[in-house]
C-alpha cells in the first residue's frame, strides 16, 4: 500500500470516527491536578498516594522523549525515598541493566563506560537522562546498607548471546564441569547467536531441528545443582539462572516471530512479567518494584485494540495477578520532537511529533488546556471520569521508529482508557532524548524487530 493510498484511507477512517466527544475535555479539565516542576517538593507529594502499592508502572507513548524519562525519574526517586521502594524493572536486556546493577549497588565502579545498550535502538537506554538517574541511585544506594540498595534491573528477551556469555561464565567460575555441559546444550544455538532471527527462520520455514529441548535442560540442570546444595544459591547464581531463562525465552521469540506477530508478542511480555515476579520473590516480602516500559507493554492490553485481536501485555498479567496492589501509569504528549529512526537498525533522527488527531486521547487532554497534569481515576469515587473515559478513542504509540506519514495506521490502536491505565500524565510540548555516544570501534549487535511499534 501506497503512502497516497494510506493517506485517503486516513482520512475516511477520520469522517467515520464523528461521535459527539465534546463533553469529555471539561470533565479531564476538572480532574487535572497540574504537574509542578519536577524539583519541587509538591510534585512528589501528588504521587505518595501510590505509597502502599507493591508495583508501580510507568509508561510512556514514546522511546525517545526527554520529558517522559525525567518525569518517570522524579516519581521513581520519591517512590524509593519516602516509600521504600527497593527494584526498579526497565524495559531492557536483563545482562546489560545487570552492568548497571551492579555500578548502582556499589559493586562497580562504573557502567557507562562499558559496551552496554549497544544494540539498536541505543539512544533508548544509553542516554543522558536515564545516566542522571542511575547517578542518584548510585549516589542514594550508598547511604544504604547493602541489603537494602535499590536494583536496577532489565526485563526483555533480547539478549541471546550475551545471555549465552553470562551463564558460561558463571559456571566456568563455580564448576568447570557444568560450563562443559553447558557449553555442549549451548552449542546448538552458538551457530545463531549473532542473528538469531535468522535461527527462527530456518527452524519455522526450512526444517531445522529447534534448540528448545538442550536450552530447557540446561536450565533444569542449573536448578537441580543448586537444590542439591552443590551450587550456593546466592546473587550470582540468581543472576546466571535469570540468564539461563533469557536464552529459554529468546529462542522461543525467534521461532515465534516466524509464526505471527500476537505470538511473540505475547512470549515477550509473558518473559518480562515472570522475571518481574521473580525478582521480587528473590527479593522478599517486602520487595516492591516500580517497572518503566512503554505505554503499549504497561497498560491493560485487554482495554485495547491489541487485546481485542489476542495480544496481552505485562500491565495486564500483573493487573490480573496484583489487583489493586499494582498502578498503572500512562503518559502522552500533543506534539514536539522525538528521537526516532526511520526503520530498523537506521540512524536515531530527530523527529517532529505531528498535533495530535481529533479523534484520539491525546486531542482531548490537549483540549482539557491543563500544559502538564496528573489525571488519576483510581479512586472509585470518580465515578464521572471513569465514564468519559470509558468512550473508546485511539492512543499513540510511537516506538523508536516514527513514521508521521502513515501514522494512523503505524502510531495509533483504539482504546478505552478507564481500564487500560489507573493514572495518566500529561505533558503537551515534548523534547528528544539526549543520546550518549557509544565507545569507539563498538559494534553494533542486530537484533530483531518490533515492527509496526518497535516497542
Amino acid at each position: 500500500m501506497n503512502s497516497h493510498t494510506q493517506s485517503l484511507l486516513e482520512q475516511l477512517y477520520g469522517q467515520q470516527h464523528h461521535d459527539d466527544t465534546s463533553h469529555i475535555a471539561p470533565v479531564l479539565h476538572r480532574y487535572a491536578e497540574p504537574l509542578p516542576d519536577l524539583d519541587s517538593p509538591a510534585f512528589g507529594d501528588l504521587f505518595d498516594r501510590y505509597a502502599d502499592a507493591r508495583v508501580v508502572m510507568i509508561g510512556e507513548a514514546s522511546h525517545g522523549t526527554r520529558e517522559f524519562y525525567r518525569t518517570r525519574a522524579a516519581i521513581t526517586q520519591r517512590l524509593i525515598e519516602r516509600h521504600g521502594f527497593n527494584i526498579v524493572a526497565v524495559e531492557a536486556d536483563w545482562p546489560d541493566a545487570g552492568h548497571v546493577d551492579q555500578y548502582v549497588r556499589g559493586l562497580a565502579h562504573t557502567a557507562w563506560k562499558r559496551h552496554i545498550f549497544s544494540r539498536f535502538p541505543t539512544w533508548m537506554w544509553r542516554n543522558s537522562e536515564v545516566k542522571a538517574f542511575t547517578h542518584w541511585l548510585h549516589q542514594f544506594n550508598h547511604q544504604q546498607a547493602p541489603e537494602h540498595r535499590v536494583e536496577f534491573r532489565g526485563l526483555d528477551v533480547y539478549s541471546l548471546r550475551n545471555s549465552i556469555h553470562e551463564v558460561l561464565s558463571y559456571l566456568d567460575r563455580v564448576d568447570p564441569r557444568l560450563a562443559q555441559e553447558a557449553r555442549r546444550r549451548y552449542g546448538c544455538l552458538t551457530p545463531w547467536q549473532d542473528d538469531p532471527a535468522l535461527y527462527g527462520h530456518f527452524v519455522e520455514r526450512a526444517g531445522v531441528m529447534p534448540c528448545e529441548q538442550p536450552v530447557i535442560d540446561q536450565l533444569n540442570a542449573m536448578l537441580a545443582e543448586q537444590l542439591a546444595g552443590l551450587i550456593r544459591n546466592d546473587e550470582a547464581f540468581f543472576n546466571a539462572t535469570q540468564n539461563a531463562r533469557v536464552v529459554m525465552a529468546a529462542e522461543q521469540y525467534y521461532r515465534a516471530i516466524y509464526r505471527g506477530s500476537t505470538a511473540s508478542w505475547n512470549l515477550r511480555d509473558r518473559h518480562m512479567f515472570d522475571t518481574l515476579r521473580a525478582l521480587l520473590e528473590h527479593r522478599g516480602s517486602q520487595a516492591k518494584a516500580v517497572v518503566w516500559a512503554h505505554n503499549s507493554h504497561i497498560g491493560n492490553a485487554g482495554a485495547t485494540e491489541m487485546g481485542w485481536k489476542g495480544q496481552f501485555n505485562i500491565g495486564q498479567l500483573c493487573r490480573s495477578a496484583f489487583g489493586r496492589d499494582v498502578v498503572l501509569i500512562g503518559m502522552a504528549t500533543d506534539r514536539g520532537q522525538v528521537a526516532a529512526a526511520d526503520d530498523w537498525d537506521g540512524e536515531m533522527l530527530i523527529k517532529d511529533i505531528r498535533p495530535s488527531r481529533p479523534d484520539s486521547w491525546e486531542h482531548q487532554f490537549l483540549k482539557a488546556g491543563v500544559a502538564a497534569s496528573l489525571t488519576d481515576w483510581r479512586d472509585t469515587q470518580r465515578k464521572e471520569l471513569r465514564s468519559v473515559l470509558s468512550t473508546c478513542l485511539l492512543g499513540r504509540a510511537i516506538g523508536v521508529i516514527y513514521r508521521p506519514e502513515t501514522e494512523r495506521f503505524s502510531h495509533y490502536f483504539e482504546s478505552m482508557l478507564a481500564e487500560q491505565f489507573d493514572a495518566m500524565i500529561w505533558i503537551e510540548q515534548t523534547r528528544p532524548v539526549t543520546a550518549l555516544p557509544l565507545p569507539k570501534n563498538q559494534q553494533l549487535e542486530a537484533e530483531d524487530e518490533t515492527y509496526p511499534f518497535g516497542v
